[in-house]
């Protein structure tokens, strides 16, 4: 018990430190009364939570720099070419497990002893029932990312791990069990809502997130043990579920240095759209741009069927993005209305939401750069007004003679909304809901709606987010092919042509041309064949609805299935950290070709040495990048 209290009052003093200090949330009183039967269980979960959402130190390097590279929501090389930082990795790791899981597990221990002494309140049972749903969701992150990880922790000693199969057996568990036991009955005082930055303590919130976890975790066990996933979806699709835009789990965001500072706000990171992220929004259903943008960018946009400007040594050609060697000079024909709304177009400065980081610069506004034949300039570029994204990877030469591509000021860049500290980071929102049920209704495993359904309420969800729900009718009719041969409408499952004829401009003799562009072949799915049936619609959705709040979702759903379609980095020069990737077969995706987890920090072999080799046992591989895990595709 001694040692057990040690561990609550160390943490105790560090989160009322951190309070006091950097005034961590105004709304935290003392917790420390005259003994332990009087430490506020709210009070953990609400330090859990909050601290949770990532300091700008941690969030810099894995929201942004690992899980919206290696999720392909935005442009970047790094660990989507399987590089590491042991520095960043071990700052989350630590975090996670001293603080924010820590936080978590004391307020279930403090709880259940102010129980069995008759000190707890009215309310005490269902903060534990909280803080378990929480922990799950805690534990769920840091197995998506590191592999096996500990069950059980925090009990005097060196932890066990346990494999990533035995994780989301427990917290599926976890998640029914805990959600099983909430009284909806209950009524919290103000100062204990106050408490709760995601649902205020509403418990049938609550309830929901939990069956909603329970039917994203069971998915991630689809392609590797459908029995246990088919009947834990089940399971959880029959109850109350979290369908409706109030009950999306969100904590709000705020300006300055602390745990509530936007995951998105460091200014040196622009933040640039992705090739992946281009392709699967450019032509999707079918609006135009022209309904889209102000007066005053509409002479940009392009016809349709245009490439852009043929740049082929310039650009590099050893990718399988279908857009490979070109440069749009002017904004697409058409494209998914939520597309210029996540990034902005390079130049549109008058956009309220035009981000113009780094402050200390003007490199954000300054749209002209150049192309050089590797000593004089051969060509000035002018990006404003127009709309590209390119693959990470080696540019080898090419890349040498080209100052454009990843230049600030003419790249698309994450809108303003998401850079300021102002909005709302989501966890779990009613859309990925419906999506989860549409692919369980593909599947054949019972739901509440039809897959039709779900995927067309998953996409208006989204589309009303973002304030433009009222296109929603036309957008889901749409039979427009994006650049991966991926239609909107539920009913056209025609797959594409192997190739479609677009107009171009030698960029070098100005002469007109047409060109045959391929339907890339995402070879990681079904070999290539398939490009718009159900389930690729789906994911599809769910990766435009998912950004840029969740990218370990999207990339997560990439590792377990292989979609949406992510380009291969480009390998004018050999990859050290991607050796399967060839100039011979860049054209051919593999699993060996993409990130698949992080290594766990080199402290912990130092530490923990027993479990470290536990872990690695369970992995199934050394401790690498590019080692799946056990859910993801092989």
């Amino acid at each position: 018990m001694k040692n057990r209290y040690k561990g609550i009052w160390m943490l105790v003093a560090g989160l009322v430190a951190a309070s006091s200090c950097k005034k961590f949330d105004e709304i935290n009183t003392n917790p420390l009364a005259a003994n332990a039967d009087q430490v506020q269980v709210d009070y953990f979960i609400n330090n859990s939570i909050v601290g949770a959402q990532m300091d700008p130190h941690i969030a810099e390097r894995v929201f942004v720099l690992y899980w919206k590279t290696a999720g392909r929501q935005q442009m970047g090389g790094g660990i989507s070419s399987g590089g590491y930082d042991d520095g960043w990795s071990s700052d989350y790791y630590n975090s996670y497990m001293s603080s924010w899981l820590n936080a978590a597990n004391s307020a279930i221990q403090v709880g259940n002893e102010q129980i069995a002494k008759g000190t707890s309140k009215l309310y005490t049972k269902n903060l534990i029932q909280v803080a378990r749903i929480w922990r799950a969701y805690l534990m769920s992150e840091l197995s998506d990312n590191f592999g096996p990880i500990p069950i059980n922790s925090f009990q005097g000693s060196n932890p066990q791990f346990a494999s990533v199969k035995d994780v989301y057996y427990h917290l599926l568990d976890e998640l029914k069990d805990a959600s099983s036991k909430l009284d909806l009955a209950v009524v919290n005082p103000d100062d204990v809502k106050k408490q709760d930055p995601a649902f205020q303590y509403d418990y049938s919130k609550w309830k929901r997130y939990a069956n909603s976890m329970r039917l994203r975790l069971a998915m991630r066990l689809s392609e590797v043990d459908a029995a246990k996933a088919k009947s834990s979806f089940e399971e959880a699709a029959s109850g109350e579920l979290l369908t409706a835009a109030d009950q999306t789990f969100k904590v709000g965001e705020r300006a300055g240095w602390d745990a509530l500072t936007g995951v998105m706000s460091r200014e040196w990171n622009a933040q640039m759209m992705s090739a992946a992220y281009r392709n699967l929004t450019y032509n999707l259903g079918g609006i135009q741009t022209t309904t889209q943008v102000s007066a005053e960018v509409q002479p940009s946009i392009k016809p349709d069927n245009y490439v852009g400007i043929r740049l082929q040594n310039h650009f590099t050609m050893k990718t399988n993005d279908p857009f490979a060697g070109y440069w749009l000079d002017g904004l697409p024909n058409k494209i998914d209305p939520r597309a210029f709304k996540t990034f902005i177009i390079p130049g549109d400065v008058a956009n309220p939401n035009f981000n113009s980081y780094p402050s200390w610069d003007n490199t954000a506004k300054t749209t002209t750069n150049t192309l050089t034949d590797g000593t004089n300039v051969l060509k000035t570029i002018d990006a404003k007004y127009t709309w590209n994204a390119y693959t990470s990877g080696d540019w080898g030469v090419p890349g040498s003679k080209n100052n454009v591509r990843a230049f600030n000021g003419a790249m698309p860049r994450t809108s303003n909304e998401f850079r300021t500290s102002a909005s709302s980071r989501i966890f779990f929102a009613n859309w990925e809901t419906y999506f989860l049920l549409a692919e369980g209704a593909v599947r054949g495993w019972a739901t509440p709606l039809s897959a039709k359904a779900a995927y067309e309420a998953g996409v208006k969800a989204n589309l009303d987010y973002w304030g433009v729900g009222a296109q929603s009718t036309a957008y889901l009719a749409s039979t427009s092919y994006n650049n991966a041969g991926t239609s909107v409408s539920w009913d056209h499952i025609t797959e594409p042509p192997a190739t479609h004829t677009m107009s171009y401009k030698d960029g070098y003799t100005n002469v007109d041309g047409t060109v045959q562009i391929k339907y890339p072949d995402n070879t990681i799915y079904k070999a290539g064949a398939v490009k718009n049936d159900l389930l690729t619609k789906i994911i599809t959705q769910k990766f435009i609805a998912q950004t840029p709040w969740l990218p370990l979702e999207t990339w997560s759903d990439h590792r377990r299935l292989g979609l949406p379609f992510f380009e291969n980095p480009a390998v004018e020069n050999p990859l050290v950290n991607l050796p399967n990737l060839t100039a011979a077969n860049f054209m051919t995706n593999s699993v060996k070709n993409f990130p698949q987890r992080l290594r766990y920090p080199s402290g912990l072999k130092n530490s923990n040495a027993t479990g470290y080799s536990q872990a690695v046992g369970f992995l199934g591989g050394e401790d690498a990048v590019l080692t799946p895990l056990w859910w993801a595709k092989h």
